[in-house]
């Protein structure tokens, strides 16, 4: 059974929760544009401000609902599910209180979560990069599972999306989300063809001008190509996606990122300090940027890749006409 709400989405698109980089008002323009609108809870500091933004996100589409009478797509938030995460449990407690719409998980899915968020009728989708995370989130009851293949943003995977799109539709029959170097509407509708049901679009939504990103580093996604991006360990001891420039920047040199083990940033900081240290003076992105040219709002992104959408399904339709 897949959400009724993707048949209300203005694109088949979740613009994915970025870390220091998703706000309310990034969430907010998205879903009022007919995407799905996401943002990581420890992009506020703590639990109260956390539920501060939940509040101005409900706020905010509740009012333009009732000013314009069109329905805005969903909302979500992510949720770290790791014993190293105190604020887990304290988050969820927020989401399940203001019943937010999608619940998205990593590094963990476990099912007392997942019924939390199934109680009062939300939805999990959950992050994998290979079958063995998909087999175990699937046994705790997502609903959905985002497929991060080769050359994604963030912590991305090595796997092939046409390879790993269909081992896990073998066994998993729900909601299926891409992710990995999607940056134009020609690129959501192969998503589709290859049989996902939503595209799942990070480093895209980092060049717009309701993102929090620092404008360096949206001026670095602009003169950056796919072979500027470095998968590596060094950063935060698990591997990821980074802008080439950002790491030599830092001192971070060939011979250092090609190392498995984290670059040591200061005994000073405690792990979650350092992890948010690290990924605010060296910048992630995916393969993806060789497509990114400009910094558009939301209002505007959304429009072009309609357009670019709309193309694709008429031009495959063209071609596949000469075969039928």
């Amino acid at each position: 059974m897949k959400p009724t709400f993707i048949n209300d989405l203005s694109l088949p698109a979740v613009a994915a929760p970025m870390f220091l980089i998703s706000g309310p008002q990034l969430v907010i323009e998205c879903c009022k544009n007919g995407i799905v609108g996401t943002f990581p809870a420890l992009n506020q500091r703590t639990t109260e401000g956390f539920e501060e933004w939940v509040i101005e996100i409900k706020e905010a589409l509740a009012a333009f609902e009732k000013e314009t009478g069109k329905k805005a797509a969903p909302f979500g938030v992510n949720l770290i599910v790791h014993p190293t995460n105190p604020r887990v449990m304290p988050d969820l407690e927020i989401c399940v209180k203001h019943q937010v719409p999608l619940i998205i998980t990593s590094l963990g899915a476990v099912s007392d979560l997942v019924d939390a968020v199934h109680s009062y009728g939300g939805l999990v989708f959950h992050d994998i990069i290979k079958r063995r995370h998909a087999e175990k989130a699937s046994e705790a009851g997502v609903d959905g599972l985002i497929l991060v293949a080769a050359g994604a943003g963030g912590h991305g995977g090595t796997l092939n999306p046409m390879a790993l799109v269909n081992e896990i539709k073998t066994f998993f029959h729900k909601t299926i989300l891409l992710s990995g170097c999607i940056s134009t509407g020609n690129d959501i509708a192969s998503s589709l063809q290859m049989g996902a049901d939503l595209a799942y679009m990070g480093t895209r939504f980092i060049n717009v001008t309701e993102s929090m990103a620092d404008k360096a580093y949206q001026e670095m996604i602009l003169s950056s190509k796919a072979e500027d991006i470095v998968y590596t360990a060094a950063v935060s001891g698990v591997h990821a996606s980074f802008l080439r420039p950002s790491l030599e920047s830092m001192g971070i040199t060939e011979a250092l990122w090609k190392q498995s083990k984290k670059v040591d940033f200061g005994s000073e900081l405690d792990a979650a300090q350092a992890e948010a240290k690290a990924w605010k003076t060296i910048w992630s992105a995916g393969q993806g940027v060789t497509s990114i040219s400009d910094i558009k709002s939301v209002a505007e992104l959304t429009e072009q890749l309609k357009k670019e959408f709309q193309t694709a399904l008429e031009t495959q339709q063209q071609h596949y006409k000469k075969y039928f």
